[in-house]
């Protein structure tokens, strides 16, 4: 066990190296320069240009730049183009900013998929499977701005309160409790709308692994034991289709950053997701590197948990 996650550690980061490689290059070949002069902006001077080179390490080699920029990087010294600010401070802050939207979807999908999955494949050709087989394909062929402006339409003309941004505007000197109570207001709709498509998608794919599962051969062998239908469905079956799952759960960190684009800038929801937007409409290169990196990060990360999770659950593997 212990050789095993020690491979997978050194895979990992030597992957993460090939990653920022690859990331710094696609953006020193991406059309366009930082340095570029701006014709139409009479104050962007060849001056300026030149110690805006220098305050960054443009006029270095290749290799060079990569290796200061990852160096700042580590040590907390890489601020944005755009505004001059720490990096890692902002990411920091909108990182606070998405996490608990992140949490709330990812609750609401998990928690909410497996039942309705479980479920329809139990009682396969019910009405209730038919049902939630519409919904999910209904959820999933929407376009998810098209849903979000519908349901804010829905919520703002029925309901008569705001649903954009963090909190309500000119909300003013409240009391604690008003306050935490607009939060979470205002943090309903946006997860809710996250957590439609991540619902419709993994309740087709628990649905499909449950009938899977439940054609083996030790599935039938259990139910010509006699043995109940709960115990069967439940302990049987839905164990050992739980496994690829294990998998798709390490993956979901991901969801942190990329996951929430539309919704955040929709919402006007301060995240990573718009904030990475935002990066890339003003070649803000710190900013979007960095973003990449921590992207890389998770996703490492994610499946490195699957890994050891896959290994407990699994006996086979620690073979």
């Amino acid at each position: 066990m212990i050789s095993f996650i020690g491979r997978s550690i050194v895979q990992k980061t030597v992957t993460l190296f090939f990653v920022s490689v690859v990331s710094f290059l696609i953006i020193y070949l991406a059309p366009g320069k930082p340095s570029q002069i701006d014709p139409m902006n009479p104050k962007f001077t060849p001056e300026m240009v030149e110690r805006f080179r220098k305050q960054f390490h443009l006029d270095e080699p290749l290799h060079v730049q990569y290796l200061l920029f990852y160096r700042d990087l580590f040590t907390g010294r890489t601020v944005s183009w755009k505004d001059n600010q720490p990096v890692l401070g902002k990411i920091w802050d909108r990182f606070l900013n998405s996490l608990p939207l992140f949490i709330v979807g990812t609750i609401l999908t998990w928690t909410l998929s497996f039942p309705v999955g479980i479920r329809s494949a139990i009682f396969r050709g019910s009405t209730f499977d038919r049902g939630s087989t519409f919904v999910a394909y209904f959820l999933i062929s929407i376009p998810g701005f098209f849903f979000a402006y519908l349901l804010i339409i829905l919520v703002v003309t029925q309901l008569h309160v705001p649903v954009i941004g963090m909190q309500t505007f000119g909300l003013g000197d409240t009391s604690p409790v008003h306050m935490v109570m607009d939060r979470i207001w205002h943090l309903v709709i946006p997860s809710v709308l996250g957590a439609t498509g991540g619902i419709a998608v993994l309740s087709r794919y628990v649905r499909g692994q449950m009938l899977e599962v439940e054609g083996q051969d030790y599935v039938r062998t259990a139910r010509a034991k006699g043995l109940p239908s709960e115990e069967v469905h439940y302990r049987h079956a839905l164990r050992n289709a739980l496994l690829p799952f294990v998998t798709m759960f390490g993956l979901i960190l991901p969801g942190l950053i990329g996951g929430s684009v539309i919704i955040e800038s929709i919402f006007s929801w301060p995240g990573m997701g718009r904030m990475a937007y935002e990066a890339i409409l003003a070649r803000d290169y710190p900013i979007i590197l960095t973003v990449n990196f921590l992207s890389a990060v998770l996703v490492l990360i994610g499946t490195f948990v699957s890994d050891v999770l896959y290994m407990a659950v699994d006996p086979r593997i620690r073979l």
